[in-house]
């Protein structure tokens, strides 16, 4: 190992507490293109039983070291080109990893634009500086008649170009940038205003129109959301300090004590100005980014904790389902779906004004039901939702059970290339309704057809940096694919594309092998597919599923290279695969430590014995259907006090939003949650989760409902 990477390890262990063992091994799995669920699933022993989460971080701050190595190189070779490059100050570059003093380091010698310094040094005004800069110059005003000239006029303008060059020298002090830095990061207050004319149009940021609060203690969403009103005109943000006590830790380095010559209080000013023109801005603009990136990482971990959770929703699992697009102008979308999503027909019904026809509608439903032998009905949380659940109840469908799915990010769907690929002669209304469908039956393999921002279980996403929260979703979605595992044979491009090692191009293969060959019969057997090479299939074939193989490992989480190792533990209690399999008890005799090998630890064998125990088993659970208060359908039907039943469909720093079958979701503050202190509101609530509320306030001008689970029995 490199002494850089060498550094890196021990950089990373520290800042993390996991062995430097294991982030080494970690890197190096990284590094020869295994993917992150595969270390997390496959190579337990080599990393320690590293989670997900903790390879994630490791593979980060790797990146983000190498990216600090890159500047260091760059920054030494620059240095040396000017010939300015001791052994001291390249020591000094090599062993520094803290990105803002590194900045500080090379900042002197930073190729820059032609500054009001730079000019006084070509007017020959930097030997005057270090004269006034020793303070023994009792009268600067004479010293400084020894240097105007054509571009000089007299002495005041002699003065007040050396005092540029103090200027930038004190700027470029590492010290004094340290302590300014350190006032900022300690006691920076951030501050908003409306902008004067802007008070009607900016209504919804009214809670930041006169806004102040200690930097260090601004939540993510209150930073995110003053910098997007910022964006938008509407506000004023600025970031600050108390100017005299920061200045007052400056002048100690740079002014000597009890000093009154006059040239001392030239320092002096040019200390002021150095901070106020030169360093207060920049150090503002870095706390400034510091704070974004804090809340960045605050509203990236909210998300993709959402997401997580909407990804690993309860499926309904392969039944015959009837999905409807809500509508009250343009009716209701209807599709029928058979056990693996596919479109088996299509219709319009009218159950609500304006045109309403309650009796061909239930015609039509009663014969789709009996047609096609539905189980259930899959219902949009859109416009007419609750008008369209009411008919449907009053249908007393026999052993059908009827679910409100959410909308968000159908319509996205349904104008998407994907969309048109899978269904090239239907309209959109009939794209949206079988997504709807898709949805209840396996909310996982549908949503990872849909960019992950669209599907409304953000907080300020499209303010966060976009690369980062792209790669935290990207993990998240994989990771979820590959903790439920694909079925190859029926698992769509999209679906695919995230297993492990396959990425979209290898999919379409699969796919294109697929619909020419038949499906597979074995996990092998995907080998052929074209540019499946040793390392794609080592990475994938764990998380591929085959269902239909006459190998019942094909259908579990083990992979591929511990078949052999399986077979000997069933051939030793002188059972087959299928009868250890079929009788989970024999499996509690086995002497696992006898298995122990070099490569093979307790993890790897306890995770093959969990998955004997149940192959081809769902981590999730299965559906359960949600009903809303009948007598409440819009917001106006809220009053003080109900108590309502509803779902949590969106979490965010500052509270959880919940489903009332109003169309619009109420909050309930962090503060609401619970007669304790909730830091937050993950502690409590989980998406999807059912609760039930009380209405604290209705603001019908500002279309907002306060709910509290404060004091409401729980059923």
């Amino acid at each position: 190992m490199s002494d850089t990477s060498s550094s890196i390890v021990s950089i990373i262990a520290r800042e993390t507490g996991i062995p430097e063992k294991s982030v080494a091994a970690t890197i190096k799995l990284l590094q020869e293109g295994a993917t992150i669920p595969f270390i997390s699933r496959y190579r337990k022993e080599i990393t320690g039983s590293l989670d997900e989460t903790a390879i994630f971080a490791i593979d980060n701050r790797a990146q983000e070291l190498a990216e600090l190595s890159d500047r260091k190189k760059y920054i030494l070779d620059t240095i040396e080109a000017q010939g300015n490059l001791s052994a001291e100050l390249e020591e000094r570059i090599v062993n520094c990893f803290d990105p803002n003093l590194l900045e500080d380091i090379y900042l002197p010698y930073k190729p820059r634009r032609r500054t009001r310094a730079q000019i006084a040094r070509e007017n020959g005004l930097e030997p005057l500086a270090k004269m006034i800069m020793a303070q023994t110059c009792a009268d600067p005003d004479r010293a400084a008649g020894r240097f105007t000239g054509e571009n000089v006029p007299d002495s005041a303008a002699a003065i007040a170009g050396a005092s540029d060059i103090i200027a930038e020298w004190v700027n470029e002090n590492e010290e004094a940038r340290s302590r300014v830095r350190d006032q900022f990061r300690r006691f920076a207050t951030i501050t908003s205003r409306v902008v004067k004319g802007k008070e009607d149009d900016a209504a919804n940021y009214a809670t930041y129109f006169n806004y102040s609060a200690p930097l260090n203690r601004c939540s993510s969403h209150n930073y995110l959301a003053m910098r997007r009103g910022e964006n938008e005109g509407m506000l004023k943000v600025s970031i600050g300090v108390d100017d005299e006590r920061t200045l007052n830790r400056l002048y100690p380095l740079f002014v000597r004590r009890n000093s009154e010559v006059a040239s001392a209080q030239l320092v002096k000013a040019a200390v002021t100005d150095a901070y106020k023109r030169l360093t207060r801005p920049a150090i503002e603009n870095e706390i400034a980014a510091e704070a974004k990136v804090k809340a960045d990482a605050t509203a990236i971990e909210t998300f993709t904790s959402n997401l997580r959770q909407l990804l690993l929703a309860s499926p309904l699992g392969s039944k015959r389902v009837l999905a409807i697009d809500p509508g009250f102008r343009t009716g209701c979308k209807v599709v029928c779906l058979d056990g693996n999503g596919n479109l088996l027909c299509h219709d319009v019904i009218y159950p609500t004004p304006p045109k309403s026809d309650t009796h061909e509608a239930a015609h039509t439903i009663f014969r789709l039901v009996m047609e096609h032998d539905i189980e259930a009905i899959a219902l949009g949380n859109g416009t007419a939702s609750r008008e369209t659940e009411r008919f449907l109840r009053t249908l007393s469908l026999p052993d059908v059970r009827i679910f409100v799915v959410s909308e968000n990010g159908a319509s996205i769907y349904s104008a998407s290339k994907v969309a048109r690929d899978e269904f090239p002669d239907k309209d959109v209304t009939v794209r949206g309704a079988v997504s709807i469908g898709r949805r209840l039956m396996d909310p996982l393999a549908e949503l990872v057809k849909i960019d992950p921002k669209s599907i409304g279980v953000g907080q300020y996403q499209h303010d966060v940096d976009q690369t980062k929260l792209k790669a935290a979703l990207d993990m998240t979605v994989e990771s979820c694919v590959n903790s439920v595992g694909v079925d190859v044979n029926t698992a769509s491009r999209q679906l695919l594309a995230y297993v492990s090692g396959i990425g979209d191009s290898l999919a379409g293969n699969i796919v294109a092998y697929r619909a020419a060959n038949g499906d597979f019969p074995t996990r092998d057997t995907i080998r052929k597919v074209p540019r499946m090479g040793p390392k794609a299939f080592e990475q994938a074939a764990g998380f591929l599923r085959v269902p239909t193989s006459a190998n019942i490992l094909d259908h579990t989480a083990v992979h591929p290279e511990r078949y052999g190792l399986v077979k000997r533990m069933a051939a030793d209690m002188g059972r087959s695969l299928e009868e250890i399999v079929s009788d989970p008890a024999v499996m509690k005799e086995m002497d696992l430590t006898r298995y122990i090998d070099e490569n093979t630890g307790m993890e790897t064998l306890t995770d093959i014995i969990h998955e004997l125990e149940k192959p081809g088993r769902d981590p999730r659970q299965e559906a359960e259907a949600v009903e809303f208060d009948d007598t409440v359908n819009d917001i106006t039907d809220l009053k003080q006090g109900m108590i309502l039943h509803g779902i949590v469909n969106n979490i965010t720093d500052f509270g959880a939003f919940v489903d009332l079958g109003v169309h619009k979701s109420g909050l309930i503050h962090v503060s609401q949650l619970a007669d304790r202190r909730v830091r937050h509101p993950s502690e409590v609530v989980k998406l999807h989760q059912k609760v039930t509320v009380m209405v604290m306030e209705v603001d019908l001008k500002r279309d907002r409902i306060a709910l509290t689970l404060r004091g409401v029995p729980q059923n």
